[in-house]
């Protein structure tokens, strides 16, 4: 392959990436026009929010009583060689409101209710249920997407504050109960060290922020899939590496604007 193909190929590449950029924005801006039928059916809304919600609950609860576990056996560990083992629930709950609360969950909900969004959106198209609707005048962006938007928004912060108070009464249960930290030092520290603007009102930013991100791509995926089963197949594995990257990069840039002056 010499340089020109090669140069070629990138230049492909690169088109095709900002081409699938710009179908994305065409269709995030629709999905905000039409956001206005989610209020209007909102019983259809709180099913949804049943269902990519509560679906998700066991193993949000789970993965916040594991991580808590284990954030209070390493934590523990640190802070006693420095005589601040009273200061855990304060880096328990610093760790999980600021930072693992939000993005594991999202990443928990994007493999769980993600997938299943796009595997279901991806069916209807591969049965031709979406083109049917339209034949009836019955916008699908109006009674299947918007619901579903409107309801993953609102799920991922609420399952963001299941995860992360789960994960501080497990790591209470280990840090008092087991090891013998004093109970009044570890709430105490919490309450005077968390603030609820820094720390609780950044990390629900976070969670609102990710739920937007994880719900859009799952929709825009499944949407936009070949219609048949190897194309849903492969739209729900795209929505799990699409989704969980786009919640890394951007935790990095909402923790690069909203702390860097602690």
């Amino acid at each position: 392959m010499n340089a020109v193909e090669l140069l070629a190929r990138f230049g492909a590449r690169a088109l095709a990436v900002l081409a699938g950029l710009g179908r994305g924005a065409v269709f995030f801006v629709e999905l905000l026009r039409h956001l206005p039928a989610a209020f209007r059916r909102f019983t259809l809304t709180l099913t949804q929010v049943y269902m990519v919600g509560n679906h998700s609950l066991s193993i949000i609860a789970a993965s916040g009583a594991t991580v808590g576990l284990v954030l209070a056996l390493q934590g523990y560990i640190t802070l006693s060689r420095f005589g601040a083992s009273s200061s855990l629930g304060l880096l328990v709950a610093l760790s999980l409101l600021r930072e693992l609360g939000p993005v594991l969950t999202a990443l928990l909900f994007a493999g769980r209710a993600g997938t299943s969004l796009t595997a279901e959106i991806g069916l209807m198209k591969a049965g031709e249920q979406l083109a049917a609707m339209e034949m009836m005048a019955v916008d699908p962006r109006d009674r299947i997407l918007a619901p579903r938007f409107v309801a993953g928004v609102i799920a991922v912060p609420l399952l963001a504050a299941v995860f992360s108070a789960i994960g501080i009464l497990a790591a209470y249960g280990v840090g008092v109960l087991m090891i013998g930290i004093d109970s009044g030092a570890f709430w105490s520290q919490m309450q005077s060290g968390v603030d609820w603007v820094q720390d609780l009102g950044n990390g629900i930013v976070k969670s609102c922020v990710f739920g937007v991100a994880t719900t859009f791509i799952a929709l825009h995926t499944g949407y936009g899939c070949e219609a048949t089963p190897e194309g849903v197949a492969r739209a729900t594995t795209r929505t799990v590496v699409v989704s969980s990257l786009s919640v890394l990069a951007l935790d990095f840039v909402l923790t690069a604007l909203m702390f860097t002056g602690d």
